[in-house]
């Protein structure tokens, strides 16, 4: 029998390490040494078998565990150095603020709309090249402070695995992901309701995208999902999976991303004006 929905719990850390939170939230650690080192040190033999997945060790490492480093000083003392820096990184002033603290005319924002974005593999969201790219285009556009605004889709399917059969064909798995179980957060207005866009679509009907963010380092990455109940099985479909489907399929997922990514843009503004 097929599940009708999965349930991805998310653990309640003790007092004490409650900053390990912020840390895994920002996928900055995906390309940070130090933060890496710290939740490997949390259990070495999950942090292997999760593959380097923080959310996934959170929910895998023994409550006992837990509750021993919420004791240990010495790994206490390294939780809150971290966050420290994390908090300065985001705040503190880059080249970017510096430029613009000398008098350099800079835009205020700049967005960068890709069909992918391999910033990690905890957040399954492209294939190769372009979106490896992609991704470090948002690292490198954090660590220099530029206000940068990444805008993509999230596909449900992620990547697919592959296996033999027993008379040795080669067989395709694609798992599902439960956006619940990633690292990315609802965008949410002011009413604390789903942030959702439409876009009209050539046929006279209007395609719905949900929003979410990940963020990475002081970027946000704001992606789209269709697979909601307000549009029908084949809309649904429109961010199932990267570079699949037909010609409509493609252009469906092009009139998201650009036309919706835009609105998406909108929409988010004011949500973050109103956080900050």
């Amino acid at each position: 029998m097929r599940a009708l929905r999965r349930f991805v719990v998310r653990p309640q850390l003790p007092e004490p390490l409650r900053p390990l939170g912020a840390l895994i939230r920002n996928l900055r650690w995906s390309w940070h040494p130090a933060s890496q080192d710290l939740f490997a040190d949390i259990d070495r033999d999950v942090w292997d078998r999760v593959q380097g997945d923080p959310l996934k060790l959170l929910g895998a490492v023994p409550v006992a565990r837990l509750e021993q480093l919420a004791a240990d000083e010495v790994f206490l003392r390294r939780v809150r150095a971290g966050a420290a820096d994390l908090d300065r990184y985001l705040t503190g002033p880059r080249w970017y603020q510096r430029q613009i603290a000398a008098g350099a005319d800079l835009p205020a924002a700049i967005g960068y709309f890709s069909m992918e974005f391999g910033v990690s593999e905890v957040l399954p969201n492209y294939s190769g090249g372009l979106g490896i790219l992609a991704g470090d285009h948002l690292k490198s556009a954090s660590d220099l402070g530029a206000p940068v605004i990444g805008v993509g889709l999230l596909y449900r399917l992620g990547y697919f695995w592959q296996s033999l059969s027993a008379d040795g064909w080669q067989q395709e798995h694609d798992p599902a992901h439960d956006p619940q179980g990633l690292l990315i957060e609802r965008v949410l207005d002011a009413d604390g309701d789903q942030v959702t866009v439409g876009v009209p679509l050539p046929d006279g009907r209007e395609l719905t995208a949900r929003v979410w963010a990940a963020q990475v380092g002081r970027v946000p990455l704001l992606l789209l999902d269709a697979d909601i109940e307000t549009n029908d099985a084949l809309l649904r479909q429109t961010t199932d999976r990267l570079y699949g489907g037909d010609q409509d399929h493609r252009i469906r997922q092009e009139i998201l991303l650009g036309v919706g990514g835009v609105r998406a843009v909108t929409a988010w503004a004011p949500v973050r004006s109103h956080r900050t």
